[in-house]
């Protein structure tokens, strides 16, 4: 019998996918209730959760892709991939009211340039830290530091070594992970209740990822304007990354 269900459930992978998801939800939102009566969102709990699975999945298996390497929850890698992801995030745009995306106005604006050479010029000064005296190098792990999307981009367009690409993207991660735990923590210190002050936030922490799922366990109506200027944030960093930012990295070095 449980023969024949694993091989449904492996069959129907999405399904299965959705299904876990759910679960984890729900164990998630009564977590919220009953630990911390609400202080903490339940989207939160639920990311840790996340986190822990993966770790699991990708130990039993010594794979590469966390839980979605088990053949039961295979459906989890498409449910996360890129895919539906970006769909996902598009599809918050059109949530957004244009009268409210125009109060953010040159605050909006000023937000991302800093959101890109704040956390560029931290990941440059690890980077320097921790050995690397190289421009390409540096620069491709303060990209990462910026988002862990730049910071490949960056790195393959200026020939960086597939160990530098890899300490990016890790950065980027670890910078994600931590503002979509953080963010409804610290929700209501930054002042995060209205559509101009999530732009804002939007492009400060820049990360798509980490936004979108930390307004979600803010306030959803939130989502749209984050997600907003994050999506310019990732933009505006491969942009800069192998150009500009590039140039005054070698010209620092000399």
């Amino acid at each position: 019998m449980w023969e024949l269900i694993q091989k449904d459930l492996i069959s129907q992978g999405l399904v299965t996918a959705f299904a876990v998801v759910g679960v984890v939800m729900w164990i998630s939102v009564v977590l919220s209730k009953r630990l911390t009566f609400g202080r903490i969102h339940g989207s939160a709990i639920a990311i840790v959760i996340g986190l822990v699975l993966a770790w699991v999945g990708g130990t039993m298996t010594g794979g590469q892709k966390g839980l979605a390497d088990l053949a039961l929850f295979s459906g989890i890698g498409l449910m996360g991939g890129s895919m539906l992801r970006d769909f996902a995030i598009v599809a918050t745009a059109f949530e957004v009211q244009a009268t409210e995306a125009k109060k953010a106005g040159w605050v909006g604006a000023f937000s991302l340039l800093l959101g890109t050479m704040l956390p560029f010029i931290v990941g440059c000064c690890v980077a320097y830290a921790f050995g690397y005296r190289d421009a390409v190098s540096i620069t491709t792990i303060g990209a990462g530091a910026v988002t862990y999307i730049v910071g490949p981009v960056t790195g393959a367009a200026l020939g960086a070594t597939s160990d530098v690409m890899a300490l990016s993207i890790a950065t980027g991660l670890i910078k994600a992970i931590l503002v979509m735990v953080g963010t409804p923590m610290a929700a209501r210190w930054m002042g995060l209740d209205n559509p101009r002050s999530a732009m804002v936030f939007g492009g400060l922490a820049g990360t798509v990822s980490g936004v979108t799922a930390g307004l979600a366990a803010t306030d959803r109506r939130l989502v749209p304007y984050g997600a907003l200027t994050a999506t310019f944030h990732t933009g505006l960093g491969c942009l800069l990354g192998p150009s500009l930012l590039y140039f005054i990295v070698r010209g620092i070095l000399g």
